[in-house]
């Protein structure tokens, strides 16, 4: 068997391994990092994620005048998590995210040579205001893929010399311990067969969350909480929860782990690159969001931007695991998007002219591209004509075309005498999300679905796509792995989505979205720091 050494083990190559890593490389450790995927996928999910953070006090937002504080923003993680006064790491963890994210994730990111675009979004502001009383949602220019690629070339240099060595599509099979000490693991190379032994003074686990594997989902799924009989999976597929599943025959206490941050609009990828894998749509909030008859769910209307946990919930209790987003072009041309990378290029390749271009005549470009290339991207010149399209789509009859011409005609109702007679919930949200600047250029003025000249009308064909685990391995504020006697674990660490981005399960409930990058740097840092210093 071949055996390697080093100082620290780090097991997983997304954004909170490759930080752990470099961290450790720049204090002078000689690191292994171990990372199942292949060469051309090393960063995980941060390498195809779109690269909104939550961030508090930062210039950006004194440049906007938005008066943030970390005492404002642990309020409203507080309230909108729902964590009980009794979470004593996630609750340390939540106070630790909000005064620290400034300095060591914006100034952090900004001395590695990367920028943030010049405004500041506002998301997740609660059905009745309880979430971010205040925009928080920076992103990063270039997406989270350009900011993961320009930190893998820096691991890379502070590795030379052979102090990093980086064993792609490689697996851990066991952790090792001695005399009360976890000093390692049993790795195999999955390509040769060949088994390693790898020997550290320390092993940090960075492995991801559990929503990568659908059977590990429904096994966690909280009781009471609907579950839709199909998902698509917006997760990693190697985040399956082996390695929790190692930590806790140690020991480890895993909490929160039927928490989970999921998405209510997603549809297959046209070109998946692995089973069941789904996009996730930004839902235009202009869209009427139907149930599978083509009727709109209510009485309270589904809009995106205000209770993500809330949407799929909504979602999740349908009859069908599937829902309709009604639009037409119009809409879609101004506010349709996908997260993640592959499908923003314009941020993705730092093309600020072409970005401007398409936020403010419209991204025609990508509802072309998904007309294209997505079945279940639906397009008609008539509303009859789309019912047909949807029914032939779900091989049913469930759509009758005088349902859908009755839920169009019930809405446009609303303008047939005037604004100051308007009376619809989903009218009065936009209009609200409309007074903020950035919100207002992505997000139509209310009309009719069947304004003349904004056809032709779509339909697309959602459903519930898994993301991020909310729990994980209970870790403290240096981000070491805890027992059931809240001791520590000698030698193992948790970071990232492993350790439900700190504490095991810091959000409760609800993220206030863009949290989860920062999370895996935060808690990356904090086992670095304990590693190098005992602090």
């Amino acid at each position: 068997m071949t055996e390697l050494q080093a100082h620290a083990l780090v097991v997983g190559g997304g954004l909170g391994g490759i930080v752990t890593a470099l961290e450790l490389l720049r204090a002078g450790r000689r690191v292994i990092l171990v990372d199942r995927d292949t060469p051309e996928r090393f960063g995980g999910l941060a390498l195809w994620a779109f690269g909104g953070m939550a961030l508090v006090g930062t210039p950006l937002q004194a440049k906007m005048k938005i008066p943030d504080t970390p005492e404002r923003a642990l309020a409203d993680w507080l309230r909108f998590g729902e964590l009980g006064a009794h979470e004593r790491w996630p609750l340390a963890w939540a106070r630790h995210y909000v005064e620290h994210c400034r300095t060591q994730v914006y100034d952090w990111l900004t001395a590695q040579g990367l920028r943030f675009m010049p405004a500041v979004n506002w998301v997740e502001r609660g059905l009745y205001g309880e979430g971010n009383s205040l925009p928080r949602y920076h992103i990063v220019w270039g997406s989270s893929r350009f900011m993961t690629l320009r930190l893998i070339e820096q691991l890379r240099a502070a590795g030379s010399g052979g102090r990093l060595t980086l064993l792609h599509r490689h697996r851990v099979t066991q952790l090792e311990r001695t005399d009360g000490r976890v000093c390692g693991a049993l790795a195999v190379d999955e390509a040769s067969g060949r088994e390693l032994r790898l020997s550290a003074d320390c092993v940090v686990l960075a492995t991801g969350g559990l929503n990568g594997s659908h059977a590990e989902l429904r096994r966690n799924w909280p009781a009471g909480r609907p579950m839709p009989q199909a998902m698509l999976n917006g997760a990693h597929p190697f985040a399956d929860g082996r390695m929790h599943r190692a930590a806790a025959a140690l020991g480890a206490q895993i909490t929160h782990a039927g928490e989970m941050w999921n998405y209510a609009a997603g549809f297959p990828h046209p070109f998946p690159h692995f089973e069941g894998h789904g996009l996730s749509a930004i839902p235009c909030k202009s869209a009427l969001w139907l149930d599978h008859r083509g009727r709109r769910i209510g009485p309270q209307p589904l809009v995106t931007g205000f209770d993500t946990h809330w949407l799929c919930q909504r979602v999740a209790e349908q009859d069908k695991p599937w829902t309709w987003h009604l639009l037409n072009w119009r809409i879609a041309a101004k506010e349709f998007a996908i997260s993640g990378a592959e499908h923003n290029p314009r941020i993705r390749d730092r093309q600020f002219p072409a970005f401007l271009k398409e936020t403010l005549l419209g991204n025609h470009r990508l509802v072309r591209q998904m007309q294209r290339e997505s079945a279940h991207f639906l397009v008609a010149d008539t509303l009859a004509e789309l019912a047909a399209k949807m029914n032939a789509l779900t091989a049913s009859h469930d759509v009758d075309a005088a349902v859908l011409q009755a839920t169009a005609d019930a809405f446009d109702a609303n303008f047939a005498r005037g604004s100051k007679l308007e009376n619809d919930d989903q009218i009065r949200r936009i209009l609200h999300a409309r007074q903020w600047g950035p919100d207002r250029l992505r997000t139509c003025k209310p009309a009719p679905l069947q304004k003349k000249g904004a056809g032709p009308f779509i339909a697309i064909h959602m459903q519930l796509i898994t993301r991020k685990s909310l729990g994980g391995l209970q870790t403290d504020l240096h981000s070491r792995v805890l027992g059931g006697d809240c001791a520590p674990l000698q030698g193992l660490y948790a970071v990232g989505e492993a350790a439900g981005f700190g504490g095991g399960g810091a959000s409760g409930k609800r993220s206030l979205e863009g949290t989860f990058l920062p999370g895996c740097i935060l808690t990356a840092q904090a086992a670095a720091r304990h590693i190098v210093h005992g602090t």
